[in-house]
């Protein structure tokens, strides 16, 4: 009898600083249970990279000269801050609306308790809409004195005192919260009652901005009364932002320290509970036993992700999960179940229509949790430039697990199943076809010695368990925290590589590859080859650019495409197409240091594979440089293109963008599968001599060629789209907490750009929404357009290269590049996301009031 030890036990590397799916159910718990969910963790929103840090840091390494590098990141504080109490008062505004909104049925309701024929009694009119009349005052006190300030800004302007004064008052909240799950039960009731005040509490219009076409919007009351909620937990958030950008000799930097150390003290008092962290799991090492293979691999139980140690002897499959010791420090495992190898197979998606559905996390969801790993990794260092106590290094490193923890158990979407003959099928989820491969490659060379079953007596199982401690080969979950501190940090810029052809095969058949490396500690699928056709010698010759992340490792699958099924792939990552050999090959910073093309063949069961690789580091490959040649398009500054042109967006990006919409909007990968590069510099040449026949000789192109030329066009522009001066403040700005305060800061700043920056880049936009529109086709999201088009349209240009002292020292990257490209994403998604954008012939109208900064 084979085991199915299966008890029920907590999800892995749950922290409450990550705002997931977790977090969510909480607070939809709480909730419905009347509580409010109040996160007062400054991490709930994570900070991007900021430019006014990284020249403190230059600055520190003597790098610029002290004065001006001070007065620099003076001037750029000061400004951000002006943008940042923008935001603040859109907010205000918008919160004073919602309180207005309750505020309106409150005189009509208490003049009809007092007839014979009441709506609600006096009592019910007291709890459902206790303490709001106060909260209104005190936000229209704090509104009143903010608004002239701001409207006659200078640097020195003060607005410490309002904020101080605000946070003083903060004892009202706790009255209405703790009011709140009364106040809910109370508006329920009377609902059920009474159908005058539940048409009432359904249809409460809360004033819209100015700026709105709707003067009004329809909110219930339930989510009104949710608001004063909603808005105490980000009272330490705007503070946050605020005294970012307030210099420490401002008058007003020790006043906003007191309002936050005001509001984070009544955060947590208010708060009945806080998510405990979870400990990272860790793996001493142990003896070196025989054992065919073991990894840490995600189980799917009954919906939910798991981590586990699997085991694979040489008779039987040994699922196992780490114990949490409450004391001592020897290592437990606990069986979750086994199968004797020759009771086991491979359960194909085909055979099983009852297979589970795999919850996908989203990318978004990934990103962030990338830019908190990004931002620690940062903080870590630093730390270790200053010499600090080690207290605040061990937090830092503890938080660095959990987020990496969670983001191991987050990331794998390819669904691998064993099945037993005893009727039960286990689903793990990873994120390569390779890991899968050599799992399944391993299982059945083994089957191939085992003839009988066998069950195991609970004190064998239990021996069995005991001794993984001793027997397991892979010591460490995948970590960068469990890295040894001599360990290579891996590669970071941009690898081409060229899959010229492929030799071996026995039978003609329909023939691709795939690229993959690793990237935050698993592997991700980066390319595909096209499909070969009825082949033995396929002859691809194509060229991909691949981003590089940390990594260490290429690898390269080689598939044979079956065209005769009916299901060629499924949503869970498992495929039809039959997977031939694949192989790979270890990226060494030295061998790749000079930047030319180095050609490789990688064996695989038989076949080889002739590949050619070239890295270029980002420092090199995201160098903007001028074109030398004025007369072109390509490097030449997008106001002079346009002014000779005479149009108002180049002719270049129309043209593109035209000849995409035309073919190319059901293309998959459209902008992220790599064209041809021969032909990406062939249609360059022609832009650029103003060739007639440039529409002819895309018209017979590849798409993803036309693809590249215009992401090829906007990368090599000397100043970026959302150029240099403006740059840091969106980075800035989308590191902002409150949402009406991001928004307003945000479509300032675009709003500000040159007019030729502004038209090509709404021109773009919408042409990217449309192709998000045929997302279940093309495979394109707006979270994949940003990733390709993100760092190509905000990365600034570059003006010294920032090469290791050092020659023979490898090229690589710190976690602050990082931050910075996914701040450049982000800041793009968040444009793609946002559902108008006011018309670029209102720009000069500010969205809030009518100062230039």
């Amino acid at each position: 009898m084979t085991g199915s030890w299966d008890a029920t036990d907590a999800s892995f590397g749950t922290s409450p600083g990550y705002s997931c799916a977790a977090d969510r159910a909480e607070e939809q718990r709480r909730h419905q249970d009347g509580l409010p969910y109040i996160d007062d963790s400054p991490s709930s929103s994570p900070h991007l990279s900021s430019k006014g840090r990284g020249s403190r840091d230059t600055l520190a390494s003597g790098a610029l000269e002290p004065t001006k590098a001070s007065e620099l990141d003076l001037e750029k504080g000061l400004e951000m801050r002006k943008w940042v109490l923008s935001g603040i008062l859109a907010s205000e505004e918008t919160y004073l609306s919602h309180l207005e909104a309750l505020l309106l049925p409150m005189k009509p309701l208490k003049a009809a308790a007092t007839t014979s024929q009441p709506v609600l009694t006096s009592q019910q009119i007291e709890t459902i809409f206790f303490k709001v009349p106060e909260l209104y005052e005190i936000h229209k006190e704090f509104y009143d004195g903010l608004f002239p300030r701001v409207q006659q800004w200078s640097h020195q302007q003060r607005v410490g005192d309002l904020f101080q004064k605000l946070a003083s008052q903060l004892g009202v909240y706790r009255a209405f919260v703790d009011n709140y799950g009364v106040a809910m039960e109370t508006a329920e009731k009377c609902c059920q009652a009474n159908a005058q005040f539940a048409e009432i509490s359904e249809n409460l219009r809360a004033r819209s901005n100015r700026d709105a076409k709707d003067p009004a919007t329809k909110n219930s009351l339930e989510t009104l009364l949710y608001k004063p909620v909603d808005r105490v937990t980000r009272s330490t958030l705007v503070l946050h932002d605020l005294l970012k950008h307030t210099p420490s000799s401002h008058p007003d930097h020790s006043l906003l320290q007191d309002a936050l150390r005001i509001s984070q003290n009544f955060l947590s008092s208010i708060n009945e509970e806080i998510t405990p962290r979870r400990q990272s799991m860790t793996v001493k090492k142990g003896e070196h036993r025989q054992l065919l293979k073991d990894s840490f691999m995600v189980e799917l139980v009954e919906g939910a992700r798991k981590l586990r140690h699997v085991f694979l002897f040489t008779d039987l499959l040994l699922c196992t999960k780490l114990k949490k010791q409450s004391g001592g420090k020897t290592q437990q495992y606990d069986c979750k179940w086994y199968i004797p190898l020759t009771d086991l197979s491979f359960q194909m998606v085909d055979e099983s229509e009852a297979a589970p559905n795999i919850p996908l996390v989203p990318d978004e969801e990934l990103d962030a949790l990338k830019i908190k790993i990004s931002q620690i990794k940062s903080d870590i260092q630093r730390e270790k430039r200053a010499n600090k106590g080690s207290k605040a290094m061990e937090r830092l490193k503890k938080k660095l697990s959990e987020q990496e923890s969670l983001l191991l158990l987050m990331s794998p979407s390819m669904a691998f199943r064993v099945h037993s003959r005893n009727g039960k099928s286990y689903t793990f989820l990873i994120s390569s076809d390779y890991e899968r491969a050599e799992w399944r490659e391993n299982i059945r060379e083994q089957q191939k010695k085992c003839f009988k079953s066998f069950s195991l007596t609970s004190v064998e199982l239990q021996m069995l368990t005991n001794s993984c401690v001793k027997l397991q080969t892979v010591h460490n979950i995948p970590l960068t925290i469990n890295k040894e501190d001599d360990e290579s940090p891996g590669l970071y810029g941009f690898l081409n590589v060229i899959v010229h052809s492929a030799t071996g095969f026995k039978q003609s058949s329909n023939l691709y590859c795939t690229l993959e490396v690793d990237s935050f500690g698993y592997f991700v699928n980066k390319a595909k080859t096209r499909v070969y056709r009825d082949t033995t010698e396929p002859n691809w010759n194509e060229e991909f650019e691949i981003e590089l992340e940390g990594s260490q490792t290429l690898r390269i699958l080689c598939y044979e495409k079956c065209y005769n099924k009916t299901k060629i792939a499924k949503e869970d990552g498992e495929s039809t197409d039959r997977l031939m050999g694949k192989g790979q090959v270890q990226l060494d910073p030295q061998a790749l240091q000079d930047r030319d093309w180095q050609r490789t063949v990688i064996a695989m069961n038989g076949i080889e594979v002739k590949l050619s690789v070239k890295f270029t580091s980002r420092e090199f490959s995201l160098k903007r440089m001028p074109s030398r040649k004025q007369t072109g398009v390509f490097g030449v500054k997008i106001a002079v293109v346009t002014k000779r042109e005479r149009s108002k967006v180049p002719y270049i990006v129309r043209q593109c963008v035209e000849e995409i919409e035309r073919r190319g909007m059901e293309e998959v990968g459209i902008y992220r599968v790599s064209g041809v590069a021969t032909d990406i510099q062939a249609l360059k040449a022609a832009f650029d001599v103003n060739n007639k026949d440039v529409s002819v000789m895309m018209s017979e192109m590849d798409v993803n060629a036309i693809a590249g030329t215009l992401k090829l066009y906007f990368r090599e522009l000397p100043e970026p789209l959302f150029t240099d001066e403006f740059y840091p403040n969106f980075a800035e700005g989308i590191a902002l907490s409150d949402p009406v305060a991001k928004e307003s800061c945000m479509l300032n700043l675009l709003l500000s750009l040159p007019e030729a920056n502004l038209l090509t880049f709404l021109f773009l936009l919408d042409h990217l929404k449309r192709v998000a529109e045929k997302e279940t086709v093309n495979k394109m999201s707006l979270h994949n357009l940003a990733t390709v088009f993100g760092p190509t349209l905000l990365r600034p240009s570059e003006k010294e290269s920032k090469l290791p002292a050092n020659p023979s020292q490898p090229i690589t990257m710190t976690d602050s590049w990082s931050l910075e490209v996914m701040s450049q994403v982000q800041v793009l998604l968040y444009f793609l996301q946002l559902e108008a954008i006011p018309a670029p012939d209102s720009k000069r109208q500010s969205i809030l009031f009518s100062t230039e900064v």
